[in-house]
């Protein structure tokens, strides 16, 4: 079995001695993944990845990185290439110095850090814009900057800090694409901070979903959308629609659950549960099917229109169903017109594949 690139082995952090911001964290990062850790605001991300840096001590457990331990080393000797939302470019300084800032500082100059400057500004586009200074660029431009200098000494790990995030949303899927493309090309490995779930599912090889701490799933995207493992991925990964019940009947992975005004659904579960469990039931906007003619359907219920949002290339409608007032379908623009109203009495129906009866936890 090959030996991970990243290895954190039960590491925790406590800012003040009592309560622990990343808790018993093991995780294991292969050379060459692209990996996102994806969670809310204060849920460990961030310190994850500035331990892993060496801007943040561990406070028990062990961080490797290619088979070495690195806790006591200092981070301009751990060859980590770094990007920060914040840019951190200098000002008075050109693009060129800027780029080649890292270089100088291992002692590598003249010729051959001109050359490595110029070839890390052509993998990023910006060749031909050496002697700007960052108050000339645009923010994606500076970004670029960045990233460039990230490259520039060929670090085999490369860590972002939420890069994209002051961009706006056409610039910020344009860099996307391109991170993904350098990440390709290069074969480095990259550890990436978001908050910002379709950041994530775009670009990642997997995606750690963090909470209170703790990684709460690791898995590939498709997996994480489509079989979350608890109702916390279930919520944070994409708009689903959540519901209150009690299993009433199991069958294998399969189980009918009784929401709380009595209608009957069924579901696959994560876990196998027991009769009488309380549960939550998750099934995506976009996986409900509006009127269904075929009686395949494993849970069908009647619902009533409450608004109608036209977004483009799908409407967006909320109803009154199974107990909820905003219960959330997502059906595509195919040309025709709804013909519905607010107040419109329709059915809907699902597939049990397509209903995740989750740990309420």
């Amino acid at each position: 079995m090959q030996q991970p690139f990243v290895r954190f082995e039960h590491v925790e952090k406590s800012y003040d001695g009592k309560q622990l911001v990343v808790r018993d964290l093991s995780l294991d990062i292969a050379q060459g993944e692209f990996l996102t850790l994806l969670g809310p605001s204060g849920s460990g991300k961030t310190t994850t990845l500035m331990m892993l840096a060496g801007f943040e001590t561990a406070t028990s457990g062990e961080i490797y990185l290619d088979g070495k331990p690195i806790n006591r080393i200092a981070p301009e000797h751990r060859n980590i290439g770094m990007v920060f939302q914040s840019y951190a470019l200098f000002p008075h300084m050109t693009v060129a110095e800027n780029v080649g800032f890292p270089l100088s500082v291992r002692g590598i100059t003249g010729e051959a850090a001109h050359s490595r400057v110029m070839a890390a500004l052509d993998k990023v586009g910006l060749k031909g814009l050496e002697s700007r200074r960052p108050a000339q660029m645009s923010g994606g431009q500076q970004q670029r900057v960045a990233v460039a200098r990230a490259l520039v000494f060929e670090p085999k790990l490369v860590l972002m800090d939420e890069p994209l995030s002051a961009l706006d949303k056409q610039l910020r899927e344009q860099l996307q694409y391109e991170i993904k493309r350098l990440h390709n090309e290069l074969g480095i490995t990259i550890v990436y901070v978001t908050h910002d779930q379709t950041e994530a599912l775009a670009m990642s090889d997997r995606i750690a979903v963090f909470h209170q701490g703790r990684i709460q799933q690791i898995d590939i995207p498709t997996e994480l959308y489509e079989r979350p493992a608890n109702a916390f991925v279930a919520q944070f990964i994409g708009e689903n629609n959540t519901l209150s019940g009690k299993v009433s009947a199991v069958s294998g992975n399969t189980c009918q659950v009784t929401l709380a005004d009595g209608t009957v659904i069924t579901g696959q579960s994560v876990k196998t549960p027991t009769v009488g469990d309380a549960t939550l039931v998750s099934i995506r906007p976009e996986r409900v099917r509006l009127n269904p003619h075929s009686q395949g359907d494993d849970s069908q219920v009647a619902a009533t229109v409450v608004d109608i949002t036209y977004l483009g290339r799908y409407a967006r409608l909320r109803l009154k169903a199974c107990g909820l007032g905003d219960f959330i379908v997502t059906l595509p623009n195919d040309g025709r017109d709804l013909a519905l109203a607010n107040g419109s009495a329709v059915n809907l129906g699902w597939s049990a594949v397509d209903c995740r009866v989750l740990d309420s936890e």
